[in-house]
């Protein structure tokens, strides 16, 4: 047996393949254009990909890659609903006046 081989002290072999992504970019974009709480809880998970994948920890890179994207999609939706919700205010406000 190696001393080599991962859980033995030495160093974990990296998986092939790039890192998962992180899906900054789209946190950053619904941050500013959506909803902003769901937005940063997305930068923070995009934030943390390749950090995880510098230091071995690949389940959690990949788990980081994947909690911001549901997040940039949260973020998308709740601002799509928000925008929704104020076109038909001043839909109804303007059809009153």
């Amino acid at each position: 047996m190696s001393y080599d081989a991962p859980g033995y002290g030495g160093y974990p072999s990296a998986p092939s393949g790039p890192p998962p992504a992180n899906h900054l970019v789209w946190a950053i974009l619904t941050t500013l254009f959506c909803c902003l709480p769901a937005g940063v809880v997305s930068i923070v998970f995009a934030a943390q990909v390749n950090s995880k994948w510098q230091s071995g920890d690949y389940s959690g890179a990949q788990k980081a890659s994947n909690n911001a994207k549901t997040w940039a999609i949260v973020s998308a939706v709740v601002g799509a609903i928000g925008g929704i919700i104020y076109l038909l205010v001043v839909v109804a406000a303007a059809s009153n006046s």
